[in-house]
């Protein structure tokens, strides 16, 4: 029997966030300019594992990934149970300052997919000498609700499975099927209402239409990337974003969907190499 391992280094880290204590997992591999992840609505860090397994990404780029409180490896905070769980702007912007500087990353590239596209939008308006760079994948401006959010926590529903039944048609029809399921799996083990919860901060909180034009590309290159069969976040949605954004770079991923880092990988690498590339 041969035993390999993947170089991903895993550790708990221990922080203070919004007054509460946290202990956050994180995860990284890879040396050079810090690439920062984040994950999708309901899911973690894993979705980022074969950028972490990619020598053409880990030899120039730390890359780091953690799982938000409440899902993956980090656990919610003592009490939890005595409330509702709902993301919102100036939590998620406030987590992943606090998380960067607690790494001692200097100025690192930040990439987020989904709510994580949006919130890198909110950070290149708000915070743009924090990053060396930004690239939104899947970054909408905002999204009109499609379904009702009450059935992704009802007790008479499975969460897990209605979770990943929602998003199964957002992946690309090409994906490979152990990608595929891969991703719903990470969607079908999410603790009950935290996909809920993050859809707060993606459909009503996290609306940034108002104010997506005023982002100024001169303090950090904003790159953005969207898989062409998205329907949550379209390639209109982006493209359009990109326009009233000046000196914005857009590029729609053929043959992806909305979890582009997960589904397929080989495919997203492709687009995201020349974009580190051209990243000083």
């Amino acid at each position: 029997m041969t035993v390999t391992f993947e170089p991903t280094i895993g550790r708990y880290l221990h922080l203070d966030l919004f007054g509460r204590k946290h202990r956050i997992y994180v995860e990284e591999a890879g040396q050079g300019t810090p690439l920062l992840c984040l994950h999708t609505a309901g899911a973690d860090g894993r979705q980022y594992r074969a950028l972490m397994n990619d020598e053409r990404i880990t030899a120039k780029h730390r890359v780091i990934a953690f799982d938000m409180p409440w899902h993956g490896k980090s656990s919610p905070p003592e009490g939890w149970h005595n409330e509702e769980y709902q993301l919102t702007s100036a939590q998620y912007t406030g987590m992943i300052l606090e998380i960067s500087a607690a790494l001692e990353l200097d100025r690192p590239i930040l990439m987020g997919c989904s709510i994580g596209g949006r919130i890198v939008l909110h950070l290149a308006l708000e915070h743009p000498e924090a990053f060396r760079a930004i690239i939104g994948l899947q970054a909408g401006a905002h999204v009109d609700p499609y379904y009702d959010l009450n059935f992704l926590h009802r007790p008479d529903v499975h969460g897990g499975e209605v979770c990943a039944a929602i998003v199964s048609g957002l992946v690309g029809p090409d994906a490979p099927d152990k990608e595929r399921w891969e991703t719903l799996w990470h969607y079908m083990q999410g603790g009950p209402g935290v996909f809920k919860g993050d859809l707060y901060f993606y459909k009503l909180d996290g609306d940034i239409r108002d104010r997506v034009a005023q982002i100024d590309t001169t303090k950090c290159p904003l790159f953005l990337l969207s898989g062409e069969y998205d329907y949550s976040c379209t390639p209109e949605e982006t493209l359009a974003v990109a326009k009233s954004i000046k000196g914005s770079h857009v590029e729609i991923m053929k043959g992806l969907g909305h979890f582009p880092m997960s589904e397929d990988p080989e495919k997203f690498l492709k687009y995201l190499r020349p974009v580190l590339d051209r990243i000083k």
